[in-house]
């Protein structure tokens, strides 16, 4: 196939054709991919901030325990702990070492469900055999914390989020349909980090984790669409010399 192209005359094949086209649109997704990545991160940002700047909300008259709505928000509740039942969320790394985070189903006064509460972290000690003693005060309490999402992880393997038999149960991904069926009584589906100044927790420092913020997003677009823009300079030089070396 011959065009006409900055007044030369250039020779293109079918295949090569092809093939840059699909590289182009490769290319070019990704790109559009990470701008649109970039904008949801923007998003997020902005929803965080609205949410730890508004009111606080009180869960026992919240009727919607929707993650979506609530994450973010600092709530206080009305209610007391599960003191029978208590899960050791395994493998999280706290200042460079591995432990557990520990979460205690909290009862909510006026509602017919439990939340989880992560009352901290805790480190794994020397054997993974022993258990850390978790103890949690046995009267009715009003709590305060964030709504959060369950901590997630990279790479889920099947059934980590299958907790063990034995109380304290130790799960490697919370689950919270999981759980609820583990304990027979209905769980929200999200935990609740417990605040920092409430007594009966273990060591606390909630923060907002942006893995890749939406600036670091908005350059990798601008990577994709430079490969194309070189991409396309190759193929016409590819194409402009392919043609000289026929007409020589």
């Amino acid at each position: 196939m011959r065009l006409i192209l900055f007044n030369r005359t250039v020779r293109i094949s079918w295949i090569g054709l092809g093939i840059y086209v699909l590289l182009m649109l490769l290319l070019c997704s990704l790109g559009m991919w990470q701008l649109g990545r970039s904008e949801q991160k923007k998003q997020l940002l902005q929803q965080q901030q609205i949410a730890l700047q508004a009111e606080g909300i009180d869960l026992n008259r919240h009727e919607n325990l929707d993650i979506e709505v609530l994450r973010y928000h600092n709530v206080t509740v009305s209610g007391h702990y599960d003191t029978e039942h208590q899960f050791l969320l395994d493998n999280q790394i706290v200042d460079g070492k591995n432990g557990y985070f520990v979460m205690t189903p909290f009862f909510i006064d006026g509602q017919k469900m439990a939340v989880l509460v992560n009352r901290g972290w805790l480190p794994l000690g020397q054997d993974r055999n022993t258990l850390p003693t978790v103890e949690v005060q046995t009267s009715a309490a009003q709590i305060s914390g964030r709504i959060n999402r369950f901590p997630g992880v990279g790479f889920k393997l099947k059934g980590a989020e299958i907790p063990t038999d034995h109380w304290p149960s130790v799960v490697q991904v919370i689950d919270s349909h999981v759980l609820a069926a583990k304990l027979s009584y209905p769980l929200v589906d999200f935990q609740l980090e417990l605040d920092s100044s409430i007594a009966d927790g273990y060591k606390r420092e909630w923060k907002i984790v942006t893995p890749i913020p939406p600036e670091k997003h908005l350059a990798y677009a601008v990577q994709w669409f430079g490969l194309a823009l070189t991409l396309t300079v190759l193929f016409i030089w590819i194409s402009i010399k392919n043609r000289s070396e026929h007409t020589a």
